[in-house]
């Protein structure tokens, strides 16, 4: 009996619904032409046969080749690494363009799990290695950024709860992060947890992350610091009053969506929540980027919904795609990036890529 096809997405409930989004939610970004690979395999060590009695001697590869040189790119797994070696030797030596003026970036999804918070910091990391400015902002009561960062966010650390709350300048809350230079991170506790009903009764309680952002980026000014060139704030998994400071201090919006079905459900309402803060609290804030992250080449359902997204945002997609990686995931456990637990992984070289693409859009 045949088997039947698998059911495309192009039909369904989503994307009609995104279809009825209106597309000035979206800003016009130029595209780039960073590759990206969307799978990843492991370099194999390299060992020698031992050698026969009174047999020749297998022929060995000639000194000073890579090893990538010796391989047979007919293979599945000889093609995958020269992709990889093509795409490290087109980053190596780049140099990120500063953008004009500071970048604000909001990192959000309220679906869980999708990798707001591994994307913020990668990316972050890779633009700071690069020699750009960076700053951090932790608004997750969870702290996984200040943890990733290795960023104190114990009780009694003042933080971004801080600024929020009592007024208390952002530049006494940032810390610098140890393994990365020019990153800074303002990081979260968990006394972000209650925030949100303590926002409730406050002045001008939509503004405070955006007046602090302005106070301390003076600040930095009159000191004679260098201006800061990118600023990103991780949001919660959620919708509510953090996540709307994040959505008006902001210019720019970064979705990271996983490549999975459940992952897109959310989407469409979380684009009339960003139209809804353009309307009435930001006019100059657009989604600028989406990132596919966890993507899976060994699944059909992740190549559908890759092209489902793009096919619906072709302007704000990313081509840079995060694979799945034990690396991305291992290294939060170190309190460390991707980009310095283990440069040389795949992810890192995806989240690199990312960033170039994001850097060349100023």
């Amino acid at each position: 009996m045949k088997k039947p096809e698998p059911r495309l997405l192009t039909g369904s409930s989503l994307a009609m619904g995104l279809r009825e989004i209106q597309t000035g939610v979206f800003g016009d970004p130029a595209n780039t032409g960073v590759v990206s690979r969307e799978t990843s395999v492991p370099l194999p060590a390299a060992t020698e046969a031992p050698a026969a009695t009174e047999a020749p001697a297998a022929k060995k590869p000639g000194k000073g080749k890579n090893v990538l040189e010796t391989m047979d790119d007919s293979s599945p797994l000889g093609r995958e690494l020269a992709s990889e070696a093509k795409r490290r030797e087109k980053l190596s030596g780049k140099e990120l363009p500063k953008p004009s003026s500071t970048r604000i970036m909001t990192i959000s999804n309220q679906k869980g799990g999708v990798g707001k918070t591994t994307t913020t910091v990668n990316i972050a990391a890779a633009l700071a290695t690069a020699g750009l400015q960076v700053l951090v902002i932790d608004i997750d009561p969870q702290g996984n950024a200040s943890t990733a960062l290795n960023i104190d966010h114990h009780a009694d650390v003042d933080s971004i709860y801080d600024v929020l709350i009592d007024d208390v300048p952002l530049g006494d809350v940032v810390a610098r992060c140890p393994d990365v230079p020019n990153l800074i991170c303002a990081p979260a506790t968990i006394h972000l947890a209650g925030a949100e009903i303590e926002l409730v009764s406050l002045v001008a309680r939509e503004q405070r992350l955006r007046r602090a952002i302005d106070v301390y980026a003076r600040e930095r000014e009159s000191k004679g610091e260098p201006r800061l060139d990118f600023v990103f704030i991780d949001c919660p998994p959620s919708l509510g009053l953090l996540t709307v400071n994040a959505f008006v201090a902001a210019q720019e919006v970064l979705i990271p969506i996983q490549c999975e079905y459940y992952a897109l459900e959310g989407l469409s309402q979380l684009l009339k929540n960003i139209e809804m803060i353009q309307k009435h609290l930001n006019a100059d804030l657009v989604v600028s980027t989406i990132l596919l992250t966890m993507y899976d080449g060994r699944t059909n359902l992740a190549a559908q919904v890759a092209a489902e997204v793009r096919e619906h945002f072709p302007q704000q997609v990313l081509k840079a795609v995060v694979p799945r990686s034990v690396r991305i995931s291992e290294a939060p456990s170190y309190q460390q990036t991707v980009m310095t637990y283990d440069p040389s992984s795949s992810g890192a070289l995806s989240y690199q890529e990312a960033a170039a693409e994001i850097a060349s859009r100023s």
